[in-house]
């Protein structure tokens, strides 16, 4: 049995990805090197690509691992394309790797994909190897070690800014072989026992999806969490179908069972593979639509742009990207919990780093998700310009609270998520009625019918006194307030007096400061309190 590690090449469009996935190959699976006809038409990868090179295993890692009934290592590669257009499949294909070759033109240096790149690699694996390719294009000796060591210089610099750990950096040819046999030695150090939970229930991220004649369906795709075995049942919730598998394939060997982490290929009867390009295989029952979730939020700092509520985002789940509605709130606890109340945030201010502060994110996708409790999500601006140089990758999230009801916006959101805005209201005193009651007006529009949820709420005289709202008088807006000790005397003259006073003091107020909370159904139900 194979250790099987999925390593990621990452870059920039043109920086020599494939040509270094098939220097480092030995096994090409159906869809490696750009088979689609259109990558060959246009000259560059537009879809995720796979091909394993199997060695020993590394010194290391040989106790353990055989300890554990593995027998060589395997290295799956994942061919991502370097395109901006196309930067949901990378962030997809991102999601499965254990660790990034990152990919760069020793001649062109860090470009706005390379950027882009190292972002995903920090929210997806933080374990990278940095690759300075086409040195051979650096024909002058002096000016390939000058060059060469700026890029290194530059790359260190950046790298230690981010949560990466220790990264090599190695200069290769992938076009003429130069020095790739030590990028395979670097990969053999860096190889590491990854975690897998072969308890979790089986979830496998399909990528393609082909028919065999008299035989059928094959899903090839990655191992994400537990284990599979021949005959077992499986689940593809996109089409809420039931089958069993026939027979597992890994890079075209037969085997009866695969588990997390393995890139395998499953074959399953009575079922169309053109009703799924890509998606999830699951056990049944365990893989449902999510319509809208609760996550806390990180931003990223290197984008640009604020990160406003009510604005729409992309949001990537495993392969599948939808857009949704943001709405920002925060609170002193680290952890969400409907019992809880929690301010409304217009916004995360540009580069903000919001794990100094708890923020939530209330996430209402355009589009139900599949996905399981806690999977990685990763919010993006999609619809930008592809050529500028900014950060188009927003925050990430994982799912921890999700809203599977599709009737969320009525029966959960007013009933049990309690996010409010500070509000507040001025009046003035229409009449004094006695030391302990005044009649104040102003606070409520005439036609207002809303007085009665405000009653028994706090308010304040701008020159000190601390009331309640008693109850509503009359129909034109006004209220009754009360004061539980004696208005003073002077107090009490100044609002009797009409027009300025004597003394050119500005007539009294009266302030009322509250909470609204926002998804209640109508202002009878707002709870409005302090």
């Amino acid at each position: 049995m194979y250790l099987n590690l999925n390593i990621g090449i990452l870059g920039h469009v043109d920086s020599g990805k494939t040509t270094l996935a098939r220097a480092l190959s030995a096994i090409a699976s159906t869809a490696a090197f750009d088979k689609n006809p259109q990558s060959q038409e246009r000259g560059i990868t537009l879809d995720l690509g796979f091909s394993a090179l199997q060695v020993d295993l590394p010194d290391h890692l040989r106790e353990q691992a055989i300890a554990e009934g593995y027998e060589k290592l395997q290295y799956t590669f994942v061919d991502c394309p370097g395109h901006a257009s196309l930067i949901r499949t990378i962030i997809g294909g991102a999601q499965i790797i254990d660790m990034m070759l990152l990919v760069i033109d020793a001649e062109k240096g860090i470009q706005p994909q390379t950027a882009e790149c190292l972002l995903i690699g920090e929210l997806t694996c933080r374990k990278m190897i940095v690759v300075l390719n086409k040195v051979d294009a650096l024909q002058d000796p002096a000016q390939r070690t000058k060059t060469l060591d700026r890029l290194r210089k530059g790359i260190a610099g950046v790298l230690s800014k981010m949560s990466f750990d220790a990264s090599p950096i190695v200069a290769i040819s992938a076009s003429t072989g130069e020095n790739v046999s030590a990028l395979v030695d670097t990969m053999n150090g860096k190889s590491f026992m990854p975690q897998r939970d072969m308890a979790l229930p089986f979830m496998f991220a399909v990528d393609h999806c082909f028919a065999i004649k008299g035989q059928g369906t094959v899903c090839t795709g990655t191992v994400l969490q537990g284990r599979l075995s021949v005959n077992d049942e499986v689940e593809i919730p996109k089409l809420k179908l039931q089958r069993k598998v026939k027979s597992i394939q890994m890079f075209r060997k037969s085997y009866q069972t695969i588990r997390q982490g393995d890139r395998a290929g499953i074959c399953i009867t009575q079922f169309d593979p053109k009703s799924l390009e890509r998606g999830i295989v699951c056990v049944p029952h365990y893989v449902h639509y999510v319509y809208a979730a609760i996550v806390p939020l990180r931003s990223v700092r290197y984008y640009k742009r604020p990160i406003k509520s009510k604005a729409k985002f992309h949001i990537t789940c495993g392969y599948e990207t939808v857009v949704a509605t943001v709405l920002l709130f925060t609170s002193e606890s680290e952890s969400f919990s409907f019992a809880q109340q929690y301010e409304y945030l217009e916004e995360i201010v540009a580069g903000a780093d919001s794990t100094q502060r708890n923020v939530f994110a209330l996430l209402e996708f355009e589009t139900p998700i599949l996905a399981c409790h806690n999977a990685l999500i990763i919010g993006s601006k999609l619809d930008s310009d592809v050529h500028a140089a900014d950060c188009r990758i927003a925050f990430s999230a994982r799912l921890t609270d999700v809203i599977r009801d599709s009737k969320y916006a009525v029966t959960v959101l007013p009933e049990q998520l309690q996010v409010y805005k500070h509000k507040s209201k001025s009046g003035t005193i229409q009449r004094v009625v006695s030391e302990h009651e005044l009649i104040a007006v102003g606070l409520f529009k005439k036609a207002a019918n809303n007085r009665q949820a405000f009653v028994g709420l706090h308010i304040t005289l701008s020159s000190g006194e601390r009331g309640i709202i008693e109850d509503t008088f009359g129909a034109s807006g006004k209220v009754k307030l009360h004061f539980a000790q004696p208005i003073a005397a002077d107090v009490l003259e100044r609002l009797r007096q009409k027009g300025p006073t004597t003394g050119g003091e500005e007539p009294i107020k009266v302030e009322l400061n509250f909470k609204k909370f926002l998804f209640r159904k109508n202002v009878k139900d707002k709870k409005v309190v302090q």
